[in-house]
């Protein structure tokens, strides 16, 4: 069966994971999906994450989900782009997450990078996802 949106599907295991206080989530893998880890890992929402190849073309990731005192890093990670509506923004219009305390996740012309990169950058693109 064909995921119509991986990214979403990615973080809604997140989500679920992290109610049932699980310290693995499993999805299948794509370059997406490991772009977006990545800026997880670097902002320290996640502690690690590892591709699999289960067979020949079919792979998976293995994320590691990062609890402080028995409560989850990520306190919310929502899709604000999905395949019905994206949603594009300049970096001069993007909004803060949390006034701050949070991340935004773009797709931009130098890859994924999250609110930060992308303000050191100057370079806009598709708001993928929200994290606190």
């Amino acid at each position: 069966m064909a995921f119509v949106d991986p990214l979403g599907d990615m973080l809604t295991r997140i989500r679920n994971a992290q109610r049932a206080h699980r310290s693995i989530v499993v999805t299948p893998a794509s370059r997406l999906r490991e772009s977006v880890l990545s800026v997880l890992k670097r902002e320290g929402y996640i502690s690690a994450y590892r591709s699999t190849i289960i067979r020949n073309g079919v792979a998976e990731i293995h994320i590691d989900l990062k609890y402080v005192d028995g409560q989850s890093v990520i306190r919310e990670i929502e899709r604000v782009s999905k395949p019905g509506r994206r949603v594009y923004s300049k970096i001069s219009a993007l909004q803060k997450v949390y006034n701050g305390l949070g991340i935004s996740i773009l797709s931009t012309s130098l890859g994924v990078l999250s609110d930060h990169e992308a303000r050191q950058a100057n370079v806009g693109g598709e708001v993928l996802c929200q994290v606190f």
